[in-house]
Order: structure tokens, then sequence, then C-alpha cells
């Protein structure tokens, strides 16, 4: 699952096959703000990003919720404000607002009782009416071991959560771990370049038991790569290679100049 920050995105991962996507966290505060995924980005700005992509595709999309954006009963607002805007999970996890990316330092995490209620609240939405999956995501092992990350994560399923996260594994038999005390329910490993877990094979996490397999920030870093290249031939007065980038007639055809000009002429007139 490549992770999505925009429409464009999130309709490149739909093109090339992808059976559904996450609009990552990390990705829309540094695409849209420049700014660090430590929880300065707001709901209304999540929402509203949200909002664009999943109108950009048919694909269901997993939408990063953070905290919840406060107690238990913003939790059930931020879920059916994600509900609304057409996601088909909201992520919920149970780190210390500001929250901050997972494979990052000076993480905290609430206690298990604040976290298991912002879970119950989710669930909730849910059953009233929002219909969305709830994604329960819990930082716990890197402040209290992977023995409560697991109890939390036990916690959150039998609360009614749909789909289980245990951020941050650090090696191939912590992932066993986890898949194995949380056997029988979907399971999300997050793989990060550089981050904490290791990038096992999506084939051998699924013979681990993991359900899905993200990559939050694989696309954002190689668009930023090329972006970098791009400019860099350009202030030294070159031109990026034609090979580096994609035709006129395709960029076109992909943002849907191609199909708004076919509807167009059905309301053609000859004033």
């Amino acid at each position: 699952m490549p992770c999505c920050w925009d429409a464009l995105s999130a309709r490149l991962i739909e093109r090339a096959g992808f059976p559904l996507t996450f609009m990552s966290g990390f990705a829309v505060s540094a695409a849209r703000l420049a700014l660090p995924d430590t929880q300065l980005i707001s709901y209304a700005e999540m929402l509203e990003t949200g909002r664009a992509l999943c109108g950009a595709v048919s694909i269901p999309v997993i939408g990063d919720a953070d905290t919840g954006y406060g107690n238990a009963l913003n939790v059930k607002r931020t879920v059916h404000g994600y509900a609304q805007a057409g996601f088909a999970a909201a992520m919920i996890e149970d780190q210390l607002a500001p929250k901050r990316c997972g494979h990052t330092r000076g993480k905290d995490v609430v206690s298990r009782g604040e976290a298991l209620a912002r879970i119950r609240a989710a669930v909730d939405a849910r059953d009233e009416g929002a219909g969305v999956l709830i994604l329960a995501r819990t930082d716990a092992a890197a402040v209290h071991g992977l023995d409560e990350a697991i109890a939390r994560a036990q916690a959150f399923r039998d609360a009614g959560a749909d789909i289980l996260f245990v951020e941050a594994p650090k090696s191939e038999v912590e992932l066993e771990r986890v898949a194995r005390a949380l056997a029988g329910a979907p399971l999300m490993a997050n793989l990060v370049e550089g981050g904490d877990t290791p990038l096992l094979a999506p084939a051998r996490l699924e013979a681990l038991g993991f359900r899905i397999a993200a990559y939050p920030l694989t696309l954002l870093s190689v668009a930023v790569r090329a972006l970098e290249g791009a400019l860099a031939r350009m202030q030294a007065g070159g031109h990026p290679a034609e090979s580096d980038r994609i035709s006129f007639a395709a960029l076109r055809e992909l943002v849907g100049f191609d199909s708004y000009d076919a509807a167009a002429k059905r309301y053609a007139t000859d004033d």
C-alpha cells in the first residue's frame, strides 16, 4: 500500500494497480505545510486534503486521523468527518498529543485506559452510522515495550477495532511476535526506509500474518529526489531530460483534460 498526500498522488497509485492507499499524515504535513509530523497540521486541513483525494479515486483510502484531535468525543467527530469525506477507514492512535511520526524519537503514549476509550469512541461512531473501518494503532512499544503494545492491540481488538497496527517493531522476530499474538485479526505493518522496522518483502509479511504493508514515505521521498534533480539542472542552465518527464499530452490526460473536453462537447451550443 503506497501512501499518498494529495489527489494526484492518490490517482497515480490507483492507476498503477494498487487496491488501496493511505493518506499519510507525515506526507500531508510535509507537502501542504512543509512542516514536521508533530500535529501542527489541523483536523480541518487533513479533512480538506482527504476530501479532495478520496474524490479523485475509486479505490479505498485509509485516513490518518492521528489521536482523533482531542478527547473521546473529538474522536467520534473525527471519525464521522472522515466518513463523510469518503474515507474507507480511519486510523486512531494512542500517542500523547502532540503526536510524532512513528519512527522518530521523543514519542509518548496516553494510558491504556485512555487509549482504549479513544478506540471505543471510534467504534461507536462507526456503529452509529459512520460506517468506516477503524484502524487502531499503538506506539506503546517505543515507550513501554512490545508486550504492552501487544496487550493494547488485543484490547483494541476486543473493543471492536477492524484493523490492528503495532507501530515500529524493530526486527523480524518482533514482527513475528506481533502477528502470532494477534493471529486472526487483520494486521498492518508500516515500512519506512531508514526507520525502525526492517523492510521485509510483502510475501514474507503475508506469510507472517500481515494483511497490509504500508509504505508511507516511499513516493514522497522519490518525488522530492526527482524535484531536486530537476531544479539542480535548471539552476545550472540546463533542462530535465525528456526521459525524466512525462509528456504534456500525458500530463493533460492524467489530470482529466481529455475527459473534460469530451464531456464539454455534449453541452456545446450554436449561439
